[in-house]
């Protein structure tokens, strides 16, 4: 998978954002194996809680910041059944509000960075038709899928407490 990554204020320098990005891409797609095709391409920007804000609101009709939005433009079934060689296909979008991001993981208790890769595994799952809000096993078959690409990059469970 192809990242396209643009990184705004107010998220800061350092770490390398970018590089962060791809490790955990390649971590969802060693648990996700259809996340490994070569063609998908997935954008994901860096940004601010009011832009977050403005995307949700107009997207998704809440009228907030949230620390991750993800918006798929391939079906799952679809997914599925992409033939691993032609044109690039989108996969998707993802937008980070730094704000919300840093708030959380001071909250947790955990590394910016660590929390910061947890949400772009999240929002590729998402991207990939993984959705935890359908059910419980829904949840707990995303959560497992996060907790091993996490583990594989040497980030601890975000769900233990």
């Amino acid at each position: 998978m192809d990242l396209e990554i643009d990184i705004d204020a107010p998220w800061p320098g350092q770490p390398d954002w970018a590089d962060l990005a791809l490790q955990a891409a390649e971590a969802a797609a060693s648990v996700a194996a259809e996340l490994a095709n070569q063609r998908l391409t997935a954008s994901l920007l860096f940004t601010s809680d009011a832009e977050v804000q403005v995307l949700n609101r107009e997207w998704r009709a809440k009228d907030k910041p949230t620390n991750v939005l993800s918006f798929p433009m391939i079906e799952r079934d679809d997914l599925l059944g992409l033939a691993a060689h032609g044109a690039p296909e989108m996969l998707g979008d993802i937008a980070l509000a730094f704000e919300t991001c840093a708030r959380e993981a001071a909250d947790k208790g955990v590394a910016l960075e660590h929390h910061t890769a947890h949400l772009i595994v999240h929002g590729l799952l998402h991207l990939a038709g993984y959705d935890h809000e359908i059910s419980p096993a829904d949840a707990t078959e995303m959560e497992a899928l996060e907790t091993k690409a996490l583990a594989s990059m040497g980030i601890a469970d975000p769900y233990c407490d």
